[in-house]
């Protein structure tokens, strides 16, 4: 897919990564990009320039009358960018309750769904378009200081395959890209090294420019760390199961 000319939606477009995925969209002469967040003010910085090619949307992808409507709003998307995303970076026993677990699968599995379902037949009059799940390196390993992210990333994995199966028909591309730690306000809860967020968006880009229709390992630290699962799973996996949540 050429990202020139196209017409893009970001989700949680106020963090870091989404607002990286803004910027490069602009310079990669996307001709139109909603950016979505909860609340209108927190899109303020994205804003102050100016840029007519940028058109604020509020949008809560837990809340189905909101995806709804951004569907009417938007009905010119051809690239779908499901970022938003909420980690509560907590065990699944240790934890107090099960509300944050509920949320991070509301956000990071169903609010996906949910946008996807909406903006389907909108890619589809397109042509087919993209969609581009923002996903984790959790989704592959489970981290038990973030065991219910980590799960809700899994569960997002396993979605956007299916998705990627589904809409093949009607040529929607979908990628699902992993990413290690990142230095944005939820990434700073992880240890360093993080990475850029620009990092991290340039190659889901040029994935998308690229043609790429699978899950894409961006960033060289992630690279560092998908070589190593994917040389020795259990091994990778034995060592992230030593980092437990921490005692309340």
């Amino acid at each position: 897919m050429d990202i020139k000319g196209s017409v893009a939606l970001v989700t949680g477009a106020n963090g870091g990564i989404g607002s990286a995925f803004v910027h490069d969209l602009l310079e990669r002469g996307a001709t139109k990009v909603y950016v979505a967040a909860r609340d209108q003010k927190s899109l303020a910085d994205l804003l102050a320039g100016g840029d007519p090619r940028l058109v604020p949307i509020t949008l809560d992808v837990t809340d189905p009358a909101q995806v709804a409507q951004a569907a009417i709003d938007a009905p010119d998307v051809t690239f779908l960018i499901n970022n938003a995303g909420y980690a509560a970076f907590a065990g699944s026993i240790s934890a107090p309750d099960m509300d944050d677990a509920r949320r991070e699968m509301d956000v990071n599995y169903f609010g996906t769904l949910a946008m996807t379902r909406a903006f389907a037949p909108a890619l589809a009059a397109s042509g087919g378009g993209a969609i581009l799940n923002m996903l984790s390196m959790l989704a592959l390993v489970s981290l038990p200081a973030a065991a219910t992210y980590a799960a809700s990333k899994a569960a997002g994995l396993s979605l956007t395959r299916s998705i990627r199966a589904e809409l093949s028909a009607q040529g929607t591309v979908v990628l699902g890209v992993l990413a290690v730690q990142t230095e944005t306000a939820m990434g700073v809860k992880l240890p360093e090294p993080r990475m850029q967020p620009s990092e991290v968006v340039a190659d889901a880009l040029d994935a998308v420019q690229a043609g790429r229709n699978d899950e894409v390992v961006a960033g060289a630290q992630t690279r560092g760390i998908h070589d190593a699962f994917t040389a020795d799973p259990k091994a990778v996996q034995a060592k992230m199961s030593t980092v437990l949540p921490k005692a309340a």
